[in-house]
């Protein structure tokens, strides 16, 4: 499979922590499974929706796939879909841009339009 870019939620405090250090390790789930977690465009909503339901603010990363080399893999994971993962560090510079999400005043997220 092969995409331009995979996409990865994570806590707004923990990726600015990655960004002073120049490499994202992944959270707490990402350590327990031995691999970063991430999404591909269609999956994005689907994946707030199964783990996300009680944050009210989340960052979202646009990770460029030809900086992660051979440390991407798409392996299976919910309902046997496959998922775009990054085993080792993500090097902050292969991240092209980040979004601030919020939900609106229903509760929704909204994703960005230019996504």
């Amino acid at each position: 499979m092969t995409q331009d870019v995979i996409y990865r939620f994570a806590d707004p405090a923990v990726l600015g922590a990655a960004a002073m250090s120049g490499q994202f390790e992944g959270e707490a789930h990402d350590a327990r499974d031995g691999f970063i977690h991430c999404s591909a465009r269609d999956q994005l909503e689907g994946t707030l929706t199964a783990h996300f339901t009680g944050v009210d603010r989340i960052a979202l990363a646009v990770i460029d796939t030809q900086a992660l080399g051979g440390s991407l893999k798409w392996e299976k994971s919910r309902g046997g879909e496959l998922f775009p993962h990054i085993h080792g560090t993500l090097p902050f510079t292969a991240i092209r841009s980040v979004h601030l999400l919020r939900r609106d005043e229903e509760g929704h997220w909204r994703l960005p339009e230019e996504l």
